[in-house]
């Protein structure tokens, strides 16, 4: 028999369905998943002292992430992050997807698989919950009937993997990423300018105005995006965007295919720490800069503001399909899209 339980909740409802919620534990971490959006809600963690926190932001009623700004928690899709003009071509054929994020298509569209029911399936052997949806032929314009599914799971030490596929019957184009703001002083303590991160990225893919990668591959030395050796997020984050943060694709310097080091970050305060492992060429770091504009009440009261958290988006490259240079993000019948995430978490002492 299994030693592992999972609990099952309802959270609430969205347009009057149900929203099933399943929470697991294993080592010193806890977490919490909802069928809408495949969203992680809550992981815990306790800190030097013991001291147990959520160190993600979310909200407390589900109804919450479909109004409130950023895709807190969710998985995105089924293309993640800008396409410009919301136009690609595959084989010799044209397709234009929604423009919902100015002129370009961010996110997979409206709505993307954030913003919709999947269906769950939680094994206790394995202590994990799968997540399953399935996208039509001409969904928000892409091409082919796509399958998707995302597994997270918890190791009997704590760490988290959250592991995203999809298949296809034609050729489309995928790129699924995990969408969630990491606090490591706790979900509600405020901006993470004085937390530590290191990424394992040389290069990264400098933009436009309006966001949309250049084409180019630059070099970090010497910019705002040099995260070789770790240092505060806030050290440069003025420079970073002529009003401020970070939401650029930086470039892993060893990406093979394989699970390597992305990432690695830590709270002075707490001693709290994470190290992000994937299988992906790029991860897009962002400092939840929209709630400079729009602050934002989350889980317990929290008043998330701007720099309340970071994502660290492993993904193929923002625009991947309409840059020859980028790492494709074609994906043909046969083919298996297999997008591996590994978050391990310890305590550091003074």
């Amino acid at each position: 028999m299994s030693a592992n339980t999972i609990q099952q909740i309802t959270l609430g409802s969205i347009d009057g369905q149900p929203v099933e919620a399943y929470r697991l534990s294993a080592g010193q971490t806890s977490i919490e998943v909802m069928t809408f959006g495949a969203i992680l809600t809550r992981l815990t963690r306790p800190d030097r002292n013991g001291q147990v926190d959520d160190i993600v932001l979310g909200y407390d009623d589900p109804a919450d992430y479909v109004t409130k700004p950023g895709n807190a928690g969710a998985i995105c899709g089924r293309h993640s992050n800008r396409l410009a003009q919301g136009r690609f071509s595959l084989d010799g054929q044209d397709f234009q997807l929604p423009r919902n994020n100015g002129e370009h298509h961010l996110h997979g569209g409206l709505p993307g698989f954030g913003k919709r029911f999947w269906t769950a399936h939680p094994d206790e052997t394995s202590n994990s919950v799968q997540f399953r949806l399935h996208s039509p032929d001409g969904d928000q314009g892409y091409p082919g009937a796509l399958d998707a599914s995302v597994h997270y799971g918890l190791r009997p030490d704590g760490t988290l993997e959250i592991h995203m596929q999809a298949t296809s019957d034609r050729p489309t184009i995928c790129n699924l990423v995990y969408h969630g703001y990491w606090n490591l002083a706790g979900h509600g303590s405020g901006s993470v300018e004085q937390q530590m991160l290191r990424i394992v990225a040389d290069t990264y893919t400098p933009v436009t105005p309006d966001k949309i990668p250049t084409g180019e591959i630059a070099s970090v030395t010497d910019t705002p995006f040099d995260f070789t050796t770790a240092k505060p997020i806030g050290r440069d984050i003025a420079a970073a965007w002529p009003s401020g943060g970070y939401d650029h694709n930086l470039c892993h310097s060893n990406f093979d295919g394989n699970m390597h080091l992305s990432a690695e970050a830590f709270d002075p305060v707490s001693g709290r720490a994470m190290q992000l492992r994937s299988n992906q060429p790029g991860v897009q770091l962002y400092t939840a800069n929209h709630f400079a504009d729009a602050p934002t009440q989350g889980k317990n009261g929290a008043l998330y503001q701007r720099y309340a958290g970071f994502a660290l988006e492993t993904q193929n490259f923002p625009n991947a399909p309409n840059e020859a240079c980028f790492p494709s993000s074609v994906l043909r019948p046969g083919q298996i899209y297999d997008h591996r995430m590994e978050i391990s978490f310890s305590t550091i002492t003074p």
